[in-house]
């Protein structure tokens, strides 16, 4: 389509964003990218602008937008220390398979290659981080590169990709009429129809199959598929890390989360299967435990059968019987509709795993005052089933990956990458992109103020949000290592920590302390009841390291390994 004579660089973006539906920008203002910003004011009423206060959290908050909406999330940020700050949330985009364009205000082109004032080579800063990287010397290019660079992040395996912009080529005059070309689309790849047969030959043949779900690409369509698939083959199934949310865990199917420290009941479950079904996932590190839970190249007395979105992953890791370079969704739909397995053999087996799951939601006692399960269990009970909730990293995640059930697609908002600091800002873009829902962030102390400035966001928005800071006075996930290998010898992972019911009243919410299981249901409809956002916090006791350890009894049982082996 043609458009008006005349326009700047920057001009020719902001028009070429709203083409492809971008409602919303999470920035960081910067000199190097001002023209942008002078552009966005004529575009104020069809993108809005969110001003952040720390790359980091502006670059999180566009990487949440993407996984909520399926489309990149978008964020600018200024050269030099912006960029860096933003490449966590780059790096994140890319491990957990999000849709994100991260832009950078460039030094201007008669500088580069001078360094100049915070000039980074971009190319090479970002090459292992994202899926592309360019940077646009000449305005004229700008929709080219525009539906690349969409076209690219949402393709294959969703992941982030990078723009420069040199702040001389945002202000250039481009003459002319530009045409700013058609919105990008995902074009998800089908599997063929004889490997969807054979799937079917293989899970007919199966006496223990099991299905993990997981990775990019997901939509909510794809999870009622999966369950009607796995109900008509009394399939059990479980998630890899941090997606408990793509299909409702009440359904008989769902028998749990290979995420950190999975339940030894599943690892016992996956140790007996003989047909792994992986819709979606990498099968990364995380979810298996190191690679121990399944040995590459081909784990031990199984079969298996692996769909993925890009085919440089299939057998990158595991040699699979059966790989499909196939959207783990539209997989799913075809194998939804055919003939189920007549009298499975596994149907017996597939209600025992989903008993082990629901025997592990029950909170176990914990050492001090506040039991972190039973407060999460609380949680979950008052807030209706399309609550999104998100986290960052730390062992405080086990009690809410354990005691949080999900109904909806896209109520978890958890980095797979394992950065924290993520929860504070993904939680403000959850609730920019849902204002009618409930949000909630869960973060440790250590991982709330990494990103905790946030709430200043959150406040100048007038963002209705639930934080929960779970403040055990240290890095509990480091402390459990550093106990597990270098028992008694503490360096580095006690924290002191300001007064966050100060701090967060500072920011104009509502707030209180925690320091007994009890006092939580009256602190939480105080909060609820605020016409601000609120934030409590729960003052836990160190011993309760983890959901099935505690800090003396790991330091004991090291000890006694250490003295075996001296």
């Amino acid at each position: 389509m043609s458009e008006r004579m005349g326009r700047t660089g920057a001009q020719l973006l902001v028009d070429g964003l709203a083409l492809q539906a971008v409602d919303r920008i999470f920035c960081v203002p910067g000199e190097s990218y001002i023209a942008v910003l002078d552009a966005l004011h004529d575009k104020r009423n069809e993108i809005e602008l969110i001003v952040c206060r720390q790359e980091g959290g502006a670059a999180n908050m566009a990487e949440a937008h993407g996984k909520l909406t399926g489309r990149p999330g978008i964020c600018f940020v200024t050269r030099g220390p912006g960029a860096t700050n933003a490449s966590i949330g780059v790096h994140t985009a890319f491990q957990d398979s999000t849709p994100m364009i991260l832009f950078i205000g460039q030094v201007g082109r008669d500088f580069i290659d001078r360094e100049g004032f915070q000039e980074v080579d971009f190319r090479a800063m970002f090459a292992p981080l994202a899926k592309w990287v360019a940077q646009i010397d000449d305005p004229a290019r700008i929709p080219e590169y525009l539906h690349r660079a969409f076209q690219t992040a949402m393709a294959g395996r969703p992941g982030p990709v990078v723009l420069a912009l040199p702040e001389d080529m945002l202000s250039q005059i481009v003459e002319g009429e530009i045409d700013l070309g058609r919105r990008a689309e995902p074009i998800p790849a089908a599997p063929r129809p004889d490997q969807v047969a054979d799937v079917m030959a293989m899970l007919a043949q199966a006496r223990r199959p099991l299905v993990i779900a997981g990775g990019g690409g997901w939509t909510t369509q794809a999870g009622r598929d999966l369950v009607t698939f796995a109900e008509r083959n009394r399939l059990p199934v479980a998630v890899s890390l941090r997606c408990q949310d793509y299909l409702p865990n009440r359904e008989e199917c769902f028998v749990g989360h290979f995420g950190i420290g999975a339940e030894p009941s599943l690892a016992k479950r996956l140790a007996e299967s003989d047909l792994l079904l992986v819709l979606g996932p990498r099968l990364g590190e995380m979810t298996t435990a190191g690679y121990t839970l399944l040995a590459p190249p081909r784990p031990a007395g199984k079969a298996m059968i692996h769909v993925h979105p890009d085919p440089e992953e299939l057998g990158r890791v595991y040699q699979a019987d059966l790989p499909i370079n196939a959207a783990a969704s539209v997989t799913i739909a075809a194998l939804a509709a055919q003939s189920p397995v007549t009298a499975p053999a596994w149907a017996e087996w597939a209600r025992a795993c989903r008993a082990d799951y629901e025997a592990s939601l029950e909170p176990t006692p914990q050492p001090g005052a506040v039991n972190l399960g039973e407060v999460i269990a609380k949680l979950r009970d008052a807030f209706p089933d399309d609550t999104i909730i998100s986290s960052g990293a730390g062992n405080y995640t086990g009690w809410l990956h354990r005691h949080w059930p999900f109904s909806t697609y896209r109520t978890q908002l958890a980095p797979t990458s394992g950065a924290m600091g993520y929860g504070v800002p993904a939680a403000v873009a959850a609730k920019l992109a849902f204002p009618e829902r409930e949000v909630i962030s869960v973060a440790g102390d250590g991982c709330f103020l990494m990103n905790g400035q946030e709430l200043a966001t959150a406040a100048q928005y007038g963002l209705k949000i639930l934080f929960i800071v779970v403040n055990n006075g240290m890095y509990g996930t480091i402390r459990m290592h550093q106990e597990r290998n270098y028992p008694t010898r503490e360096s580095g992972t006690a924290l002191t920590n300001p007064d966050f019911v100060t701090l967060a009243r500072a920011y104009g919410l509502q707030a209180e302390r925690v320091d007994k299981t009890e006092g939580f249901d009256a602190a939480l409809r105080r909060a609820r009841d605020a016409s601000s956002g609120a934030l409590i916090e729960l003052v836990t006791d160190p011993e309760a390291l983890s959901v099935r350890s505690t800090l003396s009894k790991l330091r004991s049982s090291s000890l006694e390994r250490l003295a075996r082996t001296a």
